[in-house]
């Protein structure tokens, strides 16, 4: 440089060795304190978060032989006040620097846990978290309403699992704010939307969220979006985060799913799994009903015969039981004949007494007019007109020669 020395030439990896001997020496054992944020323990064993205060925040690491041994472990997460103890490093493949911590101990909750814990309790008295109150999620979905942010990856997961396991379902997507002071009204706006009767309502709603740390996922612990949540008339299914992250809106919703991946899988079941199933289920009603279609056969057959069997013995019973009563039946008909005639007998002989022809057996006579009239009044007669009289035994015509009428009043008596 003009004037004075130039200057040194470093590598990125030799001055970031020299940062790193320089942090270390200056701060080889401190003590920090602050708040963790986005707590996370790997599958190694070691422990990555962030300690923040109000105006800065610091990468940390605890690895896993120190977690191990930690007395406060279980009680670090996000939200956790604490005082850490440790040393400055850097760590070359980033060129960031972060605290190594040895020791951490628990000097209090945040302010957002405090919060978090205060509201959980409210709500929870006033019944918001009861479990029974919880709705059944429909077995068989057919439109599936989503609020979440359309970027990222969450959406996209999630339309993949749907497409994959039930491919004939409709999704809707209410794009939202899912982080930030705006998000929860955005995200109630999104719940209004699908609980407003149109003409595609929604068989259930899912609120989902990628994964994120304790202050990123805060927005869900609003009060006026939890209160929404457990108000909607459409069952909900809260998948904010990942499976160690719980928000209010989990507590307050119908189902809380783990992932937003893990939501698809739990609202649907997959389509071929129930044509396989409808198929195994008609195979079984077509078996059950040819089984059952040959037992009535055959149970037709069995009744047939019985009733055929009992037929032939009641006939036989019948012919013995009218053999023995033919006797009987005979000695009654001819008793029954035997007075039916004895009152014909009767009557014909009365018939014949009050006959008109049966005076004649007592030498009486019967005359009739030319016209077949009975004749009972000679007055009647004219001259010459041919009558016929009628004997017990045979009848003479004669004809008339003259008629004598005496005196109707005229009575003789023999002397």
């Amino acid at each position: 440089m003009p004037g004075g020395e130039p200057p040194a030439r470093y590598t990125v990896t030799s001055l970031t060795d020299a940062v790193k001997n320089a942090l270390e020496t200056r701060f080889p054992r401190l003590a920090v304190e602050g708040e963790i944020s986005g707590w996370r323990v790997y599958p190694s064993g070691h422990a990555y978060f962030t300690l923040k205060d109000g105006g800065a925040q610091l990468s940390a690491v605890m690895f896993a032989g120190r977690l191990s041994r930690c007395p406060a472990a279980a009680s670090l997460k996000d939200g956790a006040k604490v005082i850490i103890g440790g040393a400055l490093s850097v760590y070359p493949p980033r060129g960031n620097y972060q605290l190594v911590a040895h020791s951490a101990k628990l000097v209090g909750e945040g302010e957002l846990m405090r919060r978090y814990l205060e509201l959980k309790r409210k709500l929870g008295e006033e019944g918001l978290f009861d479990p029974a109150a919880k709705r059944p999620l429909p077995d068989l979905p057919r439109r599936i309403g989503i609020v979440t942010s359309e970027a990222g990856a969450v959406i996209h997961d999630m339309c993949r699992v749907f497409s994959r396991r039930f491919p004939a379902l409709e999704i809707r997507l209410y794009p939202c704010q899912v982080q930030g002071a705006e998000a929860p009204r955005s995200i109630i706006d999104g719940l209004r939307f699908f609980n407003t009767p149109s003409d595609w309502t929604a068989d259930l709603v899912i609120v989902a969220r990628g994964g994120g740390s304790f202050e990123d996922l805060f927005c869900f612990n609003d009060e006026a979006l939890v209160r929404a949540v457990a108000a909607s008339r459409i069952p909900v299914v809260s998948a904010v985060g990942h499976e160690t992250d719980y928000t209010l809106c989990d507590f307050a919703a119908d189902v809380r799913a783990g992932t937003p991946s893990i939501a698809a899988e739990i609202t649907v079941p997959v389509m071929a799994d129930l044509l396989a199933r409808l198929r195994e289920l008609g195979a079984s009603l077509a078996n059950s009903l040819r089984s059952r279609g040959e037992f009535f056969a055959q149970r037709t057959d069995q009744l047939a015969s019985a009733l055929s069997s009992s037929l032939t013995v009641a006939l036989a019973n019948a012919a013995r039981r009218l053999d023995a009563f033919r006797p009987r039946l005979s000695h009654v008909v001819d008793l029954r004949f035997q007075r039916e005639a004895a009152r014909l007998a009767t009557a014909s002989a009365k018939l014949t007494a009050y006959s008109p022809y049966g005076v004649l057996e007592r030498g009486y006579s019967l005359t009739t007019a030319p016209d077949g009239s009975v004749v009972t009044d000679a007055a009647g007669l004219e001259k010459g007109a041919l009558i016929t009289t009628r004997f017990a035994k045979g009848s003479a015509v004669s004809s008339v020669a003259f008629v004598d009428t005496p005196a109707a009043d005229m009575v003789s008596y023999p002397s």
